[in-house]
C-alpha cells in the first residue's frame, strides 16, 4: 500500500517526520517496507549563504554575489532576483545540477561576469509559482547542507506491507485511524473546495431500485451483496487541478481527467473502489449486475478484447456487458472529454468471484486487489457521497438520483473478552478500563457484559468490532489487538514460569528435529529451497496453476534435484566443498485429485571432507562410502526397529535402501552441470512418510501417514552403564567375491542373539592362502550379559552356532590359515 505522507497529514494533522511515522506504524500496525522521497530531483540542491552582494557593473537588474556553499572558497554567482541580500540563506544549485525543468547548469559568463551555479526561486524548484524572487530560507542549517535535509520539501511515499487479514489498511483512512489512535487524535476526511453538492436520499430495494431515470438490478445477491449508483448530469470533463494530480502522483497513479481522478482519489483515500460510466453509452437506461453469458466479449479499458464466461460477474446495460465487476471497466462506456452525464458505481462484490475473474482474465488492478480481500460492508454510502461530492466540486453538474440495492443488512456478532484471559496470554495485567480505551480508539465498542458482577481483573467485556474489522471474530483476536495497541515494547522481556502443554509434539516433527541435529552434527548445512523446479508435464511433474515464475512452474519429485541446483550455485562461485541437507516435501501426480505428497530427508556432499591441516597438501574428499555412512545413520534413526538393508544397485544409484524389503530411498551419484575441477557429488534421499492430500480428512485417517516401521516409534529408553565384563572374539570368514559384507553381517547379528552388543568389520584380505574368487573378511563380535559374567562355554557355544548358521545359510566357512 502506497501512502502519501502529506495526504495522511490532511486526515490526521501531526508534526511527525516520515521517519517517525514509519517507526510508529511498524511498531503498532504493519511493517513499513520503504520510504520514497518524491523530490529526489532536489538532491543536488544545497543551502547557500550570500556573503557578498553588489550590483552588476554592466546591468541595472543583475547582482554579482559571492555564495558560501560549504566549499573551501565562496563561489561567484550572478543573480537576477531583486530580493537577494547579504547574510541570507537560499537554495543553491551548483554547476552540473539538472534542474527539475530539465535545464543542466554550466559555468558561464553573464555580461562579462562568471557565474558558478544558481540561487533558486520556488518555481525553479517546483515548490510553487513564485518566480519574482529567490526563495529565502529561515532554517538553522550550515552552508553546504543538502536542501532536502534542511527543508521538508515535497511529499514522501510510505510503502506499507499490508497483510491479507487487514484490508482496512489499504486506504489512507485506514492508516489514519491507526495513526490517530497512537497519537491520541481523531481522523477526519478533509472538505472539498466550493459549495457542497446537493445529494438526495437513495431509492432502496433488495433486488432493484432506480437512480433517477436509470434502473439498477442485481440478478443474484451473492454476486454483489450491496450495489449503489448515482446519476450525475451536466458535468464538464477537464484536466484535474494540481492538488489532485499531486495527490495521485504521490501514490503512483497517473492523472487522466477530473472525473476518473475523483474515483481513483476515493479508492486510495477510503479504500472503496468506485467507477464512473458515460451514461449516454449505457443502452436501455439500465444497469444490471449478472454473470457473463458464454461467448460474450468485452474490450476493457486497457484496450484488450476479452472473452467472458459464467465464472465472471459483469456490470451490463440492457444489452451487453460494460465492465468486469470488481476488476476493470469497459472501453465502450469510458469517460471522455465529450462525456456530460455519468453513472457512478459503488459496490461490494463477492471476493471469491472477483478472484476467479481476475485469474481467468489475467488482469490485476487496484480495485480487484481490494475486493478480493473484502471491503467494509458499511462503506458504500459514505464512499458514494464522497466521490459524487468530489466530482461535482471538480466538474460541476448536479445529482439526479441515487440507488441502493441491499439484499440484507449486516449482522453484527459481539465478541466476549475476559480480562483474566488477557492477563494469562500476555503475562501482564491490563485493567478493563485500559482495554476499553485502546480498543475504543480504533473503533471498537466496548461495554461490560450484561449480568456480570466480578472482582477487578475478572471482568468480562462485550466487544462490538467495527464494520471494517471483519478479521476480528474471536476472543484471541481481541487479545492480539490489545497487545499491539498497548505496545509490544512495553511488555517486560524477563523470562517467566511457563506451563508445558499436555499435547505431545507431532511424531514427524520430532523426527525431523532429530534428523536436523544429527546432520548438523555431521558437518552439513541445512538448505530450505522453494519446492518448484523447471520440470515438465511429460516426465511426471505436477504443474502449479499459478506459478511464481514460468521457468519453475512444476512441483519437484525429489529433494536431490533441489540440492543439486544449490550445489551448482556454489560451483559457479568457485565453492567446491558442498555439504547440504534438507527435510522437505516432494510431489507425484495421481490420476485424480491432488498430488501425493511425501516428506523426505536428503543430503548432498562433495569436495573436501574436512578443513585442511597444515601437515597435508589436500584433505581427503567425500566418496561414495561417506554417502553410504550418512545413509546408514539416517535410516537407522528413521526406521529404528525395522530390518534395514543397503542393497547394491546399478547405474547412478549406488545402493538401494530397503526397509523390510521395501525401497525407501537411495544412495546415488548426483549429476551436476559442473566445471572440470569439481569433485564428484554423492547424494542420499530417504522417505519419512506420506502426507494425506485429500481436501477433507477421512475418518480414522491421520494427516500424516507414517513410514513403515515408524508407526509405533517408542520414546528413548535410558539404561545404566553396564557393570559386567564384555567378551570379544574374532571370526575370519572366507566370503565369495560377489557376496556383500552386509549380507554376512545381517546373519551374524541375527545368529548372535540378544547378548550381542557390537559387531565390527575390521579386516579384508586377498592373497596367499585364499583361493581365487574368494576373500577373507574378519569381524570382531562383542557379547555381554547385563547381570553376570559370561562363561567360556557359553561364548564358545554361540561361536560354533554362528559358524554352522553361516555355512548352512550362506555356504561360507571359517578361514583356518
Amino acid at each position: 500500500m502506497n501512502v502519501s505522507h502529506e495526504w495522511l497529514r490532511a486526515l490526521v494533522p501531526h508534526a511527525l517526520t516520515p521517519q517517525q511515522v514509519r517507526d510508529l506504524l511498524t511498531m503498532r500496525v504493519a511493517t513499513v517496507d520503504e520510504l520514497v522521497s518524491l523530490r529526489e530531483d532536489l538532491a543536488p540542491i544545497v543551502i547557500g549563504r550570500v556573503v557578498e552582494a553588489a550590483r552588476h557593473p554592466d546591468s541595472d537588474h543583475l547582482w554579482v554575489t559571492k555564495v558560501d556553499a560549504g566549499g573551501p572558497e565562496p563561489l561567484d554567482v550572478v543573480c537576477g532576483a531583486p530580493n537577494v541580500r547579504q547574510g541570507a540563506l537560499y537554495p543553491f544549485a551548483p554547476v552540473g545540477t539538472t534542474m527539475p525543468g530539465g535545464l543542466k547548469l554550466e559555468k558561464r559568463k553573464i555580461r562579462g561576469q562568471w557565474s558558478n551555479g544558481m540561487l533558486c526561486s520556488a518555481r525553479e524548484l517546483g515548490l510553487g509559482e513564485n518566480h519574482e524572487g529567490i526563495l529565502e530560507l529561515s532554517v538553522d542549517a550550515a552552508p553546504g547542507t543538502p536542501f532536502l535535509a534542511a527543508v521538508p520539501a515535497g511529499d514522501t511515499r510510505i510503502v506499507v506491507d499490508v497483510l491479507p487479514n487487514r484490508p482496512d489498511l489499504l486506504s489512507h483512512l485506514g492508516i489514519a485511524r491507526e495513526l490517530a489512535a497512537a497519537l491520541g487524535k481523531s481522523a477526519s476526511l478533509p472538505a472539498f473546495e466550493g459549495a457542497p453538492a446537493s445529494i438526495p436520499s437513495p431509492a432502496e430495494g433488495q433486488r432493484e431500485a432506480k437512480a433517477g431515470s436509470v434502473g439498477v438490478r442485481v440478478e443474484d445477491p451473492s454476486l454483489a451483496p450491496r450495489y449503489m449508483g448515482a446519476v450525475v448530469r451536466e458535468v464538464k470533463v477537464a484536466p484535474s487541478p494540481t492538488w489532485l494530480v499531486e495527490r495521485l502522483r504521490a501514490v503512483g497513479v497517473r492523472s487522466i481527467n477530473n472525473v476518473v481522478d475523483a474515483t481513483n482519489y476515493v479508492l486510495h483515500e477510503m479504500g472503496q473502489p468506485t467507477h464512473a460510466f458515460d451514461l449516454a453509452k449505457l443502452g436501455g437506461g439500465a444497469v444490471v449486475v449478472r454473470t457473463a453469458r458464454k461467448g460474450e466479449t468485452l474490450v476493457t479499458l486497457d484496450g484488450v478484447a476479452r472473452t467472458l464466461d459464467e465464472r465472471i460477474t459483469v456490470i451490463a446495460d440492457a444489452a451487453r456487458p460494460q465492465a468486469v465487476a470488481g476488476v476493470m471497466g469497459g472501453g465502450e462506456s469510458e469517460v471522455t472529454d465529450a462525456t456530460t452525464d455519468l453513472f457512478v458505481e459503488v459496490a461490494i462484490f463477492d471476493p471469491r468471484r472477483t478472484r476467479a475473474a481476475r485469474r481467468a482474465l489475467g488482469l490485476s488492478t487496484d480495485a480487484s486487489y481490494r475486493f478480493e480481500r473484502s471491503i467494509d460492508p458499511e462503506l458504500p454510502p459514505a464512499a458514494l457521497r464522497r466521490v459524487v461530492s468530489l466530482i461535482v466540486s471538480l466538474a460541476g453538474g448536479r445529482v439526479d438520483g441515487l440507488a441502493d440495492v441491499l439484499a440484507a443488512p449486516r449482522k453484527v456478532t459481539p465478541v466476549k473478552l475476559r480480562v483474566a484471559r488477557v492477563r494469562r496470554l500476555l503475562g501482564e495485567s491490563v485493567p478493563a478500563a485500559d482495554i476499553a480505551r485502546v480498543l475504543g480508539a480504533i473503533g471498537f465498542q466496548v461495554a461490560p457484559s450484561a449480568g456480570t458482577e466480578m472482582l477487578v481483573g475478572e471482568e468480562e467485556l462485550t466487544v462490538l468490532p467495527p464494520s471494517w474489522r471483519g478479521d476480528v471474530v474471536d476472543e484471541i483476536d481481541l487479545v492480539e489487538e490489545v497487545a499491539r495497541l498497548i505496545g509490544y515494547d512495553r511488555f517486560p522481556s524477563d523470562l517467566r514460569a511457563a506451563r508445558p502443554s499436555a499435547v505431545p509434539d507431532a511424531p514427524q516433527w520430532n523426527l525431523a528435529s532429530k534428523l536436523r541435529d544429527e546432520l548438523v552434527g555431521l558437518g552439513l548445512y541445512e538448505a530450505r529451497p522453494i519446492p518448484f523446479v523447471a520440470g515438465g508435464s511429460g516426465n511426471g511433474h505436477v504443474r502449479v496453476l499459478n506459478p511464481i515464475a514460468e521457468n519453475e512452474a512444476f512441483l519437484r519429485r525429489d529433494l536431490l534435484d533441489s540440492l543439486a541446483r544449490r550445489a551448482e550455485y556454489n560451483l559457479t562461485r568457485m565453492q567446491g566443498d558442498v555439504r547440504l541437507f534438507e527435510v522437505g516435501n516432494v510431489f507425484s501426480a495421481r490420476k485424480e485429485g491432488l498430488p501425493t505428497e511425501e516428506t523426505r530427508v536428503a543430503a548432498l556432499v562433495m569436495g573436501a571432507r574436512r578443513p585442511p591441516h597444515f601437515t597435508e597438501s589436500k584433505p581427503p574428499a567425500y566418496d561414495e562410502w561417506d554417502a553410504k555412512a550418512i545413509a546408514e545413520r539416517i535410516v537407522r534413526m528413521v526406521y529404528r526397529d525395522a530390518r534395514v538393508e543397503l542393497a547394491p544397485a546399478g547405474g547412478e544409484v549406488l545402493w538401494a535402501i530397503l526397509v523390510e524389503g521395501r525401497s525407501v530411498g537411495r544412495v546415488a551419484r548426483v549429476s551436476l552441470d559442473a566445471p572440470v575441477w569439481a569433485s564428484p557429488a554423492f547424494g542420499v534421499e530417504i522417505t519419512l512418510g506420506e502426507i494425506a492430500s485429500d481436501r477433507v480428512a477421512q475418518p480414522g485417517r491421520n494427516a500424516y501417514q507414517a513410514a513403515p516401521g515408524t508407526e509405533q516409534r517408542r520414546h528413548p529408553v535410558y539404561r545404566p552403564i553396564p557393570t559386567t565384563p564384555a567378551v570379544e572374539f574374532d571370526l575370519a570368514l572366507l566370503v565369495p567375491e560377489d557376496m556383500h559384507a552386509a549380507v554376512v553381517e545381517e546373519v551374524l547379528r541375527r545368529g548372535a542373539g540378544e547378548l550381542l552388543e557390537r559387531v565390527v568389520l575390521f579386516d579384508e584380505y586377498r592373497g596367499k592362502g585364499v583361493e581365487s574368487g574368494m576373500r577373507s573378511l574378519a569381524w570382531r563380535l562383542t557379547l555381554r550379559h547385563p547381570e553376570r559374567t559370561l562363561r567360556d562355554k557359553e561364548v564358545e557355544g554361540r561361536r560354533e552356532k554362528l559358524l554352522k548358521t553361516l555355512e548352512h545359510e550362506l555356504g561360507i566357512r571359517q578361514r583356518t590359515a
